[in-house]
């Protein structure tokens, strides 16, 4: 299980390096771009992915260069939503965006539903509602966070989405990743060498430092969600439903306790039910 719990803490360390940008003064856009230059290096050489499949004329460049564009922009999401709305609530979200992708499931891949999923989807839903009130914050940041939240959502959801597409085409997991960076990483590029060239936000090293950390966690987190699988190749249920419970609690603890974040009994309550939601759609699915 050590590796789950690595799994766990690179994710939540993600949501804590997006919390602490703005205080380092750090572009947001700059330190994404260079965390898919380490994730495409790492993939590259730690997944080592056979590049012969997507010679195939049945690859789905279309899903794949929609995971290129979706990957970084949801991170970019992610950044302000930690940023305006907090970690606690963030990961909260973005855990919670399996909601659309089971929806997503039931509608485009024919998967079937049960009890127990629709059970999850329901508290889901409701936790989605109380993760997403108010939290003591002022009228207007409460309302910008919740935007932020709801695009959170979405957005992992969509992305899980071309995923299960470029799955469902044959091609290699390891092989859509890299491929994925790469285009990623190509397109943010150019987009940040604009804005130095325009004089918008110059190119610094301290930016390329911080973002191939966050790199090394995005990675990570990936890596040894992985590795978790196959070490417990029977239990799928328990790695999916440990992960998500597991960052959900972490980052409302780290949250909480480290950056004071302030919680109404209504995220609480949104918290709790995340928690259960997960649990039955796990017991569902596996």
């Amino acid at each position: 299980m050590h590796f789950l719990v690595l799994s766990v803490i690179c994710s939540v360390l993600v949501s804590v390096l997006l919390k602490l940008a703005p205080r380092r003064g750090v572009d947001i856009a700059q330190a994404v771009t260079w965390n898919y230059l380490a994730a495409s290096v790492l993939s590259l050489l730690l997944l080592k992915p056979s590049l012969a499949s997507l010679q195939s004329a049945h690859t789905p460049w279309l899903a794949l260069l929609g995971l290129g564009v979706a990957l970084p922009g949801i991170f970019l999401v992610l950044a302000r939503a930690v940023e305006g709305a907090g970690i606690v609530r963030s990961d909260v979200a973005q855990r919670l965006s399996l909601l659309l992708s089971l929806v997503a499931a039931f509608l485009l891949f024919g998967e079937q539903a049960n009890g127990w999923k629709l059970a999850g989807l329901g508290l889901g839903l409701l936790a989605i509602a109380g993760v997403s009130a108010r939290s003591g914050d002022s009228a207007p940041a409460a309302g910008k966070g919740w935007g932020w939240l709801l695009g959170v959502w979405a957005g992992f959801a969509l992305i899980d989405i071309l995923l299960k597409q470029v799955a469902a085409a044959g091609t290699p997991s390891t092989a859509a990743l890299l491929v994925s960076f790469g285009i990623a990483f190509v397109l943010m590029l150019g987009w940040q060498l604009y804005r130095h060239l325009t004089g918008q936000c110059r190119l610094t090293l301290g930016n390329l430092g911080y973002g191939l950390l966050l790199g090394l966690l995005n990675f990570g987190n990936i890596l040894f969600y992985v590795r978790a699988h196959q070490a417990l190749p029977h239990s799928p249920a328990t790695i999916f439903a440990s992960m998500n419970i597991g960052v959900v609690c972490l980052g409302a603890l780290v949250g909480v306790l480290a950056f004071g974040e302030k919680t109404s009994v209504w995220n609480r309550l949104g918290l709790a039910l995340a928690v259960v939601a997960i649990g039955l759609i796990a017991r569902g699915t596996f």
